[in-house]
């Protein structure tokens, strides 16, 4: 599978793992909120789309008469996930003491409906590159070479994640070792990414690649650890209802796959200078 053919496929299943981890964060979130606003229906919607339409990218059935529809679905996954971020802010804002710690940590989470924006982004760029590949131009984003622009946003979103789970697990104390993974390595991996995009070197992308791995790792055990702290909550999966809730958030640790599947795709493009 060559970059020009291959980059656009692994975008377009990062976007669909991004929106399904969304999806499912954003049920269980938006249940314990009782859907109080009308809105919060949005982000399962959207994201079900983004789903939707990025498997069938990722698995090449992706025929350019749909190629419209799917940029509209994307397209309103990045919107939706912009008009998210503003009533979280909202949300965290208009409580007694406003943007302090306490809020920060039991409010509406900031970083999760911009990990929508960014499954829309990534589907975006799936797009672009796939109406590229059968050209002789070489392929560009936002007037960019495609492979530092892609670099640079997952170097973003990999940093954002980070900080989100960062402030989650900062709020549990940090009280199991493991809890200190996804704010080491991570880091590492947007550093090596942000590297790329602005200094690209095919020396630098061996060990950029060997970090995204090691985050897209980090992204599927980090469910293990999650259902193992939902375990260890009062009644345990038997109360699952309510643990759920309650627990550390299960479909949080697979953004770091999708955004390690985001890299490679960059990674590739990087390297066959493109």
């Amino acid at each position: 599978m060559d970059a020009r053919s291959g980059s656009p496929r692994r975008l377009h299943a990062a976007a669909a793992l991004l929106g399904l981890s969304v999806l499912a964060d954003s049920a269980l979130e938006h249940w314990r909120g009782s859907f109080e606003n009308p809105g919060m229906v949005t982000p399962l919607l959207s994201s079900l789309m983004t789903i939707v339409v990025g498997a069938r990218g990722a698995a090449g059935r992706a025929g350019a008469e749909q190629g419209r529809a799917r940029s509209g679905v994307y397209a309103s996954a990045v919107a939706a996930g912009a008009a998210g971020t503003g009533f979280h802010a909202y949300n965290v804002l208009r409580r007694p003491g406003g943007l302090s710690w306490m809020n920060l940590f039991y409010a509406a989470p900031l970083g999760a409906p911009a990990a929508l924006s960014l499954s829309g982004l990534f589907g975006l760029a799936a797009q672009r590159l796939g109406r590229q590949a059968g050209t002789r131009t070489r392929p560009k984003l936002l007037r960019l070479p495609a492979g530092r622009a892609l670099a640079a946003l997952t170097s973003l979103g990999i940093a954002g994640t980070v900080a989100e789970a960062g402030l989650l697990h900062f709020r549990g104390a940090f009280q199991n070792p493991f809890m200190w993974l996804p704010v080491t390595v991570p880091p590492l991996a947007s550093l090596a990414m942000a590297r790329a995009a602005t200094a690209p070197r095919r020396r630098h992308y061996r060990l950029a690649r060997a970090l995204l791995n090691v985050t897209a790792v980090l992204g599927i055990a980090g469910v293990g650890f999650h259902a193992y702290g939902v375990s260890r909550q009062m009644g345990g999966w038997r109360n699952a209802r309510q643990n759920l809730l309650s627990g550390p958030p299960l479909p949080a640790p697979p953004a770091f796959a999708a955004l390690a599947l985001a890299g490679r795709a960059a990674l590739s493009l990087l390297e066959a200078r493109q």
